[in-house]
């Protein structure tokens, strides 16, 4: 079962909803190596489903210390699918490392 990491939108119940069809139970953790900006999303769909033009984005830190807070789900492999669907093209999936020492899935820039 994948894991994924979301650290911004994909943890509000109203995207939730809207992307998977349910509501998914998260645990918190946080992306290591890591530092968070702002990407205006110009995808009606997105916005719409999000209620916001402008959505957290991650790069890659030189930093190993640096870190971002969010949420760790377990969902399965449709539900990837539908998530990288929902996903603008500014976002890349990639496998990352967690705090908890968990690897998960997580978008990161393009």
């Amino acid at each position: 079962m994948p894991q994924l990491f979301s650290y911004g939108t994909l943890q509000q119940d109203n995207v939730q909803l809207s992307t998977f069809g349910r509501l998914l139970r998260g645990r918190p953790a946080q992306l290591v190596g890591f530092k968070q900006d702002m990407l205006e999303i110009r995808d009606a769909e997105v916005v719409r489903a999000s209620g916001k033009t402008h959505h957290p984005i991650v790069r890659p830190s030189a930093n190993p210390q640096d870190r971002v807070a969010g949420s760790v789900f377990d969902i399965s492999d449709e539900e990837l699918a539908q998530a990288d669907r929902y996903e603008v093209d500014d976002y890349q999936r990639v496998e990352a490392l967690l705090d908890t020492g968990e690897r998960a899935w997580v978008y990161i820039a393009a």
